[in-house]
């Protein structure tokens, strides 16, 4: 199986804060299931972050795959644009993440799952 990181989780596992995280964070490193990213994910992150946290940013993506972004994977995001934007405030970087996990047959790990609505997703 592989999981694809959503940034709120991303976000809490480097700081370190909520026990419960970082234990299916470690369980999931344990795993042999694959950890991608969304280069959604990695912009929202590097737009955010100081720059004592560069390197412990550049650590943690090194350690993840980066999931790719196609076409077929753009497609899809604009089909769950006009779907969801009007009626659960779907915006583009949440329906590039959920068309890239679908794309990449990953489960999502988010907290914020109700920007998430389409029904082919699976979440971890």
């Amino acid at each position: 199986m592989s999981v694809l990181v959503d940034s709120d989780i991303l976000i809490e596992v480097s700081r370190g804060r909520d026990q419960e995280i970082v234990s299916r964070w470690t369980k999931l490193g344990d795993s042999d299931d694959a950890i991608l990213y969304s280069p959604v994910t990695a912009a929202e992150l590097w737009a955010g972050a100081r720059p004592r946290e560069y390197e412990a940013l550049a650590n943690l993506f090194r350690v993840l795959l980066c999931a790719p972004v196609d076409g077929e994977t753009g497609r899809r995001a604009g089909d769950y644009l006009r779907q969801f934007r009007k009626s659960h405030g779907v915006e583009l970087g949440d329906a590039l993440i959920a068309a890239t996990a679908v794309h990449n047959e990953a489960a999502l790990w988010t907290r914020n799952r109700k920007h998430y609505p389409m029904k082919e997703l699976l979440f971890y």
